[in-house]
């Protein structure tokens, strides 16, 4: 089984530096544009299923990438971007962007999503869809903070706990090998 994950394109927040979390952005004219050339480097890429975040930015990706192939697209939260809570539409600049994203320092927030928990949520959707399609290509659709923890899934939490480092750009992609 192979798991290859993509971020959506970019939106006019992506831009602005500003987070998103749970709010549905759209995307803009250069995230349409890089969900178009995401396709066609996937375009000769065996895939079965498309699991997809159900915020409208990762949805208008997921279209935009299934033209022409007409792979059956699932909606699942489990992937949809970690909830800033207070944080949300605040520019990374204006809080502690790195401190948010430390899995050591694990902080609590009054309505934002707490890292390790968000990490139990991927790694959950990650166990099942390994179980439930088995043998399986599956093209997962997501957001640049899902993107981090579905890499430590497949390769450990770094020492340095730089989660940051990890995040894919708009419309970058990665492959796992799923052993399990």
């Amino acid at each position: 089984m192979r798991i290859l994950i993509t971020r959506h394109g970019q939106t006019d927040w992506n831009l602005e530096h500003k987070v998103q979390g749970k709010a549905d952005i759209d995307l803009n004219e250069t995230g349409k544009k890089q969900a178009e050339e995401t396709r066609e480097k996937l375009w000769n890429e065996k895939i079965d299923l498309i699991i997809c975040s159900p915020l409208k930015r990762a949805k208008q990706t997921a279209e935009i990438m299934n033209q022409g192939r007409n792979i059956p697209i699932l909606y699942d939260d489990r992937i949809s971007e970690r909830n800033f809570g207070e944080l949300e539409g605040k520019r990374q600049e204006e809080f502690d962007f790195h401190g948010f994203w430390s899995y050591e320092r694990n902080l609590s927030y009054e309505r934002a999503e707490n890292i390790r928990i968000f990490f139990e949520r991927v790694y959950a959707f990650l166990d099942e869809i390994q179980q439930t399609y088995s043998g399986k290509n599956i093209l997962l659709v997501a957001h640049g903070g899902v993107s981090i923890p579905v890499h430590c899934y497949f390769n450990g939490i770094p020492k340095e706990d730089d989660l940051l480092k990890l995040v894919l750009k708009n419309c970058e992609y990665a492959t796992y090998e799923c052993k399990k």
